[in-house]
C-alpha cells in the first residue's frame, strides 16, 4: 500500500513514481489561489484527462439499475476480509493485473478497518462497501488498470467532498494514484469529513488569495486553447527579445545616446528606450540642447524618424493597400493581418515585427471588449504606419543596431500611443517630447518611463538644425512668464489667447438684446474660458412682428444694431448654391463614414482656408464636423444632405472668412442681421450657413415682420428663441440704412432696453 508523501512544489506532481522519495503518492487540497496554482492547474487537468479521471461536482450516487447488477453479479453478501474482497474484485474487476487487484483490495481493506475503528458497524460497512464497488467500476475503471505504473494515474476532484467520496479517494492515492482536491470554496468543507487533516495535506504557499468568484476549470481549459491557438500564430521564436530601459544608468533622455553597444552584451537581446517626457528642466536651454541632440544621433549614423505635432493619418492609398478577408475571431484578424508585415532582407526582423504586432492586436482586443470592427481599424492602422516607417527606421538593419522614433508636441489619440506601444516591443529607442504641459498624451505602457520636468515650453516643431531653432532670451522669457501670470485665471486675457471655443445660445428676455448686442464676450452671462477652450455666449433670436406706431423707428432701431462687426442681410434667399465654389464637385470625397477627411481637404489645390492661421482653419473644421454629427439639418445622412453641407461651409463668402479670421473669443463677437418682410424664406444653403454660424459663435438675430415661418423650414428641430413684437405688417420695403435718418428728435429711447 502506497505512503502519502509530501511536495516541495507543485511541480512535484509530475515526476515519476521511481523518482520520488519513498515512492509515495501526494494527496493535497488546494484551497488558495495565485498564479502559480492556475498553471499548475491547468497542467494537471490536462494530465488527469490523459492519464486519470476528473470529477466536477459530486461523484453520482449507484442508482437502482447500477445496484440491481452488482446484487446480481456478486451477491448480497460482504465481509471485511481480504479473501473475501479478492475473490469479488476478481469478478467484478476481471481486467485488473494480480498486482493491481491486490493494491485495490489492500486499500479498500485498509479504509474499511479504519471506519470500523471509528465505530462503524457491519451494516454501515457494507453500504460503504458497495459504493465503493459501484464507482470502481463506473467511473475509476479506466484509471485501475493503470495502477502500478512509473507514471502515476492522476484524479482531479472539483468540489466539496463529501464523507463516502473522501473514502473512495483514499483508497485510490493507497492504491497508487496521485489525488488534487480542488476547493474553490474554502477548506470549511474538508475539514467537516476529516477534521484532523489525516489523509489529504492542506497546499500552502505565500501569496495565497481566495479563488476568483468566476474561476473555473472551464475557465482554465479555454485559456490554455487560446494560449494553444496563439502559439501557432507566433509560430517559432525570433531568437532575440527586448531589454527595455532596464540598461539605463539614470532615468534621463540623453541614456538614448548611449552606443548601442554599450547598453549590454546579451545577444539574446536588444536593448531600447521607451519614454516620455513631460515639460523641460531649462526653458532658455531646450532648444539649443535638442539640437545637439539630434545632431550626435544623426553623426552616430542612426536611423531617425521624427513627426511634430501628431503622426498623419494613414492615406486611402496606404489603408487600401493593407490586405485583409472576413474574421471570426481576433487571433484570425491579428494573423491575416500580421502577414502584410514583410522584410524579406531579414527574418528575425520580420518574425520580430509580426509577433510584437500580434501582442499589441490581441491586447487590444480586451480594451475594445473583442469588438472586431474596432480592432480591425486600429490593425489596418498599425499596419498601415509600420509599412510606412520601416524604410527609414530599419533599413539594411542587423542586429543590435536600434533606431529612434521621435514624437514631439503630443499623443493625443489611441491608434497613436498603440503603434508607439507596437515600436517599443522593437530593436527602436521611443521617445515623446512634450515641452508644454498642456499637451495631450494618452501614451500608458508598463515598460514606458515616464520623465516629468518643472517647467512648460510652448513649442510647435522639433528643431532639427541650428538655423531653426529660436532661442529665447531672458527677458522675453519673463515676458511670457508675465503673461501666465496676468492672463491664466485672472479675468485678463492676451489677444488671441484661446484657440478653441464652444458657442451656447442665451436665453433672454426681448428687452435684453440690445444691452448684450455691442456688449464683449467675457462680460456676458455663461463665459467661461479653462485652458485652450473658452465658452462664448451668444443670441439667436427671431423677432416678429412690430410694435404699433410708425414704421421708421422700427429701421432706424436696427440701423443702431448695424455695427462694424455686423453682416446685414436684406433679401431672401441669401445663398442659393449657384455661387461659384470649386471644392462642390469634390464635396463627396471629403467625407467617410461622417469623418471629415480632413488632410485630403487640405490638400487640395482650391482648398480655400488656407491662407487662414492653422488654428483657424482646423477651429472651422471642427465646427463643421459638429454640424455633421448633431445632424441640425434636415436630411443628413439621409438624402446626401450632408455633401451640400460639406460643399457650401467650404465655400464661405470672403467676407465671412475675414470675420472669423478676426475673432477673439474673449471680445467682441462677429453679428448677423436677416431681415425677411417677403415670403421668401432661408434656401438650404442658407440653413446651413446660418447654423454653421451659430456653431462658430455668431450673434444672430431674425428681423420677420410679417411673422411668417422664414428660417424654420430645413431645420431639424426649434431654431431660434423667437419674440413676438407686436402686430404683423406685410409688404415692407428695406430701406437703405446707409441713408436713413431719424426726423427731428426721436421720443423712441430704448426699443431695445437701451438709449441711442
Amino acid at each position: 500500500m502506497f505512503q502519502l508523501g509530501r511536495i516541495e512544489k507543485l511541480h512535484d506532481y509530475f515526476s515519476a513514481c521511481s523518482r520520488r522519495r519513498e515512492q509515495a503518492v501526494f494527496f493535497y487540497r488546494v484551497a488558495g489561489y495565485s498564479g502559480e496554482v492556475a498553471a499548475f492547474l491547468t497542467q494537471y487537468d490536462q494530465a488527469a484527462r490523459t492519464n486519470g479521471v476528473v470529477i466536477e461536482g459530486r461523484i453520482p450516487n449507484p442508482d437502482p439499475k447500477q445496484l440491481d447488477y452488482l446484487a446480481e453479479m456478486m451477491g448480497s453478501d460482504f465481509q471485511l476480509d481480504v479473501g473475501f474482497l479478492t475473490q469479488k474484485l476478481t469478478r467484478w474487476l476481471p481486467r485488473l493485473t494480480g498486482a493491481q487487484r491486490e493494491a485495490v483490495v489492500t486499500a479498500m481493506t485498509a479504509t474499511l478497518q479504519d471506519l470500523q475503528a471509528h465505530g462503524k458497524n457491519e451494516n454501515m460497512l457494507r453500504n460503504a462497501y458497495i459504493k465503493y464497488m459501484c464507482w470502481l467500476y463506473y467511473k475509476f475503471e479506466r484509471i485501475l488498470g493503470r495502477l502500478g505504473g512509473d507514471e502515476l494515474p492522476k484524479i482531479l476532484y472539483d468540489g466539496t467532498v463529501s464523507s463516502y467520496e473522501l473514502q473512495l479517494l483514499v483508497i485510490l492515492a493507497r492504491a497508487g494514484a496521485d489525488i488534487v482536491l480542488l476547493e474553490r470554496a474554502g477548506d470549511a468543507g474538508y475539514l467537516r469529513c476529516d477534521p484532523t487533516s489525516q489523509y489529504a495535506q492542506l497546499y500552502q504557499a505565500p501569496g495565497l488569495t481566495p479563488f476568483p468568484a468566476d474561476f473555473s476549470l472551464r475557465q482554465l481549459r479555454e485559456q490554455g486553447r487560446q494560449q494553444a491557438e496563439r502559439q501557432k500564430l507566433y509560430g517559432a521564436p525570433a531568437g532575440i527579445a527586448p531589454c527595455t530601459n532596464a540598461w539605463m544608468k539614470t532615468p534621463d533622455v540623453k541614456e538614448i545616446l548611449t552606443a548601442v553597444r554599450a547598453r549590454g552584451d546579451d545577444p539574446k537581446l536588444f536593448y531600447n528606450a521607451f519614454v516620455v517626457q513631460y515639460g523641460v528642466e531649462d526653458k532658455l536651454l531646450f532648444p539649443s540642447d535638442m539640437v545637439a541632440f539630434y545632431q550626435q544621433l544623426k553623426r552616430e549614423g542612426r536611423k531617425v524618424c521624427l513627426e511634430n505635432g501628431r503622426l498623419p493619418p494613414p492615406t486611402p492609398e496606404e489603408i487600401a493597400a493593407v490586405r485583409r478577408r472576413n474574421h471570426q475571431t481576433a487571433e484570425q484578424l491579428a494573423a491575416d493581418l500580421a502577414a502584410n508585415l514583410q522584410y524579406p532582407n531579414n527574418q528575425q526582423l520580420q518574425t520580430l515585427m509580426r509577433q510584437a504586432f500580434l501582442d499589441v492586436v490581441l491586447e487590444e482586443d480586451k480594451a475594445v471588449g473583442g469588438n472586431l470592427n474596432r480592432l480591425l481599424n486600429k490593425a489596418v492602422y498599425l499596419v498601415a504606419w509600420m509599412k510606412r516607417y520601416q524604410k527609414d527606421l530599419f533599413q539594411n538593419w542587423q542586429a543590435p543596431e536600434v533606431g529612434v522614433f521621435l514624437l514631439f508636441g503630443a499623443c493625443s489619440g489611441d491608434n497613436e500611443a498603440l503603434f508607439l506601444r507596437l515600436l517599443a516591443k522593437l530593436p527602436v529607442d521611443v521617445l515623446v517630447l512634450l515641452p508644454d504641459l498642456n499637451a495631450p498624451c494618452v501614451l500608458k505602457d508598463p515598460t514606458l518611463l515616464d520623465l516629468h520636468k518643472e517647467h512648460s515650453l510652448p513649442m510647435t516643431d522639433f528643431p532639427v538644425e541650428p538655423s531653426q531653432m529660436r532661442v529665447r532670451t531672458a527677458a522675453y522669457q519673463a515676458e511670457r512668464e508675465m503673461d501666465s501670470i496676468l492672463y491664466q485665471n485672472t479675468g485678463l486675457y492676451r489677444a488671441k489667447q484661446h484657440q478653441k471655443a464652444e458657442a451656447v445660445t442665451l436665453q433672454t428676455m426681448y428687452e435684453e438684446i440690445g444691452l448684450l448686442w455691442d456688449q464683449e464676450l467675457k462680460y456676458r452671462p455663461g463665459f467661461a474660458a479653462e485652458g485652450d477652450m473658452v465658452t462664448v455666449p451668444v443670441l439667436l433670436e427671431k423677432i416678429c412682428g412690430i410694435k404699433d406706431g410708425p414704421i421708421l423707428p422700427y429701421w432706424l432701431e436696427i440701423k443702431k444694431l448695424v455695427t462694424p462687426e455686423t453682416t446685414l442681410v436684406t433679401k431672401l434667399p441669401w445663398q442659393t448654391g449657384l455661387e461659384a465654389n470649386p471644392m462642390k464637385p469634390y464635396a463627396t470625397q471629403f467625407l467617410r463614414q461622417g469623418r471629415l477627411q480632413r488632410e485630403k481637404i487640405k490638400q487640395h489645390k482650391d482648398y480655400p482656408y488656407g491662407i487662414l492661421r492653422p488654428e483657424i482653419q482646423d477651429y472651422l473644421l471642427d465646427k463643421l464636423q459638429v454640424l455633421l454629427d448633431e445632424k441640425l439639418i434636415a436630411g443628413t445622412y439621409q438624402n446626401g444632405t450632408e455633401y451640400t453641407i460639406v460643399s457650401t461651409i467650404l465655400g464661405l463668402p470672403k467676407d465671412l472668412l475675414r470675420r472669423i479670421q478676426n475673432f477673439d473669443f474673449t471680445k467682441k463677437n462677429p453679428k448677423l442681421i436677416i431681415i425677411s418682410t417677403t415670403e421668401e424664406t432661408l434656401s438650404l444653403e442658407d440653413s446651413i450657413l446660418v447654423a454653421f454660424l451659430n456653431l462658430v459663435g455668431f450673434d444672430i438675430l431674425f428681423f420677420v415682420p410679417t411673422g411668417y415661418q422664414s428660417i424654420e423650414k430645413y431645420f431639424q428641430k426649434p431654431f431660434a428663441n423667437e419674440h413676438q413684437l407686436g402686430p404683423y405688417r406685410y409688404d415692407l420695403q428695406v430701406p437703405d440704412f446707409r441713408t436713413l435718418h431719424e426726423g427731428g428728435k426721436s421720443s423712441i429711447r430704448k426699443l431695445f432696453g437701451r438709449s441711442f
